[in-house]
């Protein structure tokens, strides 16, 4: 047995739609929303100032709306099964906010297995962003071996890290900067699942 840790993109990785661009369709804001955010997949503008503009398009739907839309976007079954069924040894490191993915996670058994972006919430919107996840930062600070699946820009530190480093395409295509940096490129979530099976 293997002690890999799994460390998982949420955005088309777990799930097969973007998060934040399926969030705006309620706002009539979709092509806002999805130019800022494959600017940003393709390495075209800096996560952190991407996430805070596109949070700012969001910021006055009820968070209450904003979670049940997300908790209800479909999942990638082979991926989700494998992380509900070796949560001990999965993490979630996204840079979405914990007070919009929370019942998501919950769904997912990943609650206390997350790593996240964090916002404080006033009257049921968010008053501000408190912090952006650097997801090569929260990679840098785990013990044992990691495997990362992932298919962003913003992933490519991670697999860089990664004794191996995944990039999953079965829902948009895997970003240039991380294609440079992986080691196994999968199209189909129960491929990957079956894959990842094979290094427990």
């Amino acid at each position: 047995m293997s002690d890999y840790i799994f460390l998982f993109d949420l955005d088309s990785t777990v799930t097969k739609q973007e998060i934040l661009p399926t969030v705006s369709e309620k706002i009539g804001k979709v092509n806002e929303m999805r130019l800022l955010t494959e600017a940003t997949m393709q390495g075209e503008l800096p996560f952190k100032t991407s996430f805070l503009k596109r949070v700012d398009i969001l910021k006055d739907i009820p968070v209450e709306e904003v979670r049940d839309i997300v908790n209800k976007i479909p999942l990638n079954k082979g991926i989700a099964d494998f992380i509900r069924n070796n949560r001990d040894r999965c993490y979630i490191v996204t840079g979405n906010l914990d007070v919009w993915i929370e019942p998501l996670m919950n769904q997912l058994g990943m609650g206390e297995h997350l790593y996240c972006s964090k916002a404080n919430v006033k009257d049921n919107k968010i008053s501000h962003v408190v912090s952006v996840a650097d997801k090569e930062l929260i990679a840098r600070q785990f013990v044992h071996p990691l495997v990362v699946i992932g298919d962003g820009d913003n992933d490519s530190g991670m697999a860089r890290l990664a004794e191996i480093a995944i990039g999953f395409g079965g829902v948009r295509e895997i970003a240039p900067s991380l294609l440079r940096n992986i080691d196994y490129a999968f199209f189909n979530d129960i491929t990957c699942a079956r894959f990842l099976e094979q290094l427990l």
